[in-house]
């Protein structure tokens, strides 16, 4: 659990409301934020500069939201929580709370309030190509996902060429595994990987077959989730030595959630 810094009612006056009166004439909104950090240096040091300035945060909340026009609190809490998180070095989450006093719904209320909570997550991806220019294709997937706004990659592994798995009377792949940090769910990673596969010109024909693009979802913080459409950690995963030999570069220590066992251990058995 990391430390935090709460600031509690933030009166800022904002136009923000359904209906057009509200977003002429404004109204007051209160928010309250808690900022997940790591306070130990600023608490060890006494110094500004190694924690989260709630000064500075306060200006920005008030800022950001006079700044935008929103119908929905709803929107407004998750478009602020996400501008937070990304441009505030430190901050892994942060609770949000946008109250939005007298509301006008025609009967006496004190406040209508939205309260969210968003953080940074860690996910493990594996990619592979084994048609085209396959170095290209894989450049091009790494590259797509350091420009998208809400990830940031942090680690790659290296290319390396393996021989098809499941259906063999195809062409060598060429294989890597990434680490990424996303503001993304586990679904919305899903489908930004689906578009990139698509601009690669993925076609799913055969399962197991020849692609230009193949990107998985391995693991996403300590999920374990079970779907028809998305399984995490990726369910043949402790089977693929394609796919735990470069994940064992960038992660050789990281465990699985459900066995336990770390991405090293789980190479060793799958080699012998």
């Amino acid at each position: 659990m990391k430390d935090q810094i709460i600031i509690k009612n933030l009166e800022i006056f904002a136009n923000h409301g359904v209906f057009p009166e509200e977003n002429k004439l404004g109204q007051k909104f209160l928010v309250s934020a808690i900022l997940f950090t790591d306070t130990r240096e600023a608490g060890t040091t006494d110094n500004l500069t190694t924690s989260i300035d709630y000064g500075a945060i306060c200006q920005f909340i008030d800022q950001f939201l006079k700044n935008h026009t929103f119908h929905l609190i709803e929107r407004a809490a998750e478009a602020l929580a996400e501008e937070l998180l990304l441009h505030t070095p430190g901050l892994d989450a942060v609770e949000l709370t946008i109250q939005k006093p007298w509301a006008p719904i025609g009967l006496p209320l004190e406040s209508v309030a939205v309260k969210i909570r968003r953080s940074w997550h860690t996910a493990y991806l594996g990619i592979g190509s084994n048609m085209g220019d396959k170095k290209a294709y894989l450049d091009q997937a790494v590259q797509a996902l350091k420009e998208h706004k809400t990830c940031q990659v942090e680690a790659v592994s290296d290319y390396l060429v393996t021989s098809p798995y499941g259906v063999t009377d195809q062409d060598d792949f060429l294989n890597a595994c990434l680490k990424l940090r996303t503001l993304l769910t586990p679904y919305e990673l899903l489908d930004e990987l689906h578009k990139i596969e698509q601009q690669a010109g993925r076609e799913r024909i055969r399962r197991w077959g020849p692609r230009t693009l193949d990107l998985d979802i391995l693991f996403y913080d300590d999920l374990i989730l079970g779907d028809p459409n998305l399984c995490i950690p990726h369910v043949d995963l402790a089977n693929r030595e394609f796919v735990l030999k470069p994940l064992a570069e960038i992660a050789p220590y990281l465990h699985h959630p459900a066995s336990g066992k770390t991405v090293q251990e789980m190479l060793r058995e799958v080699a012998t």
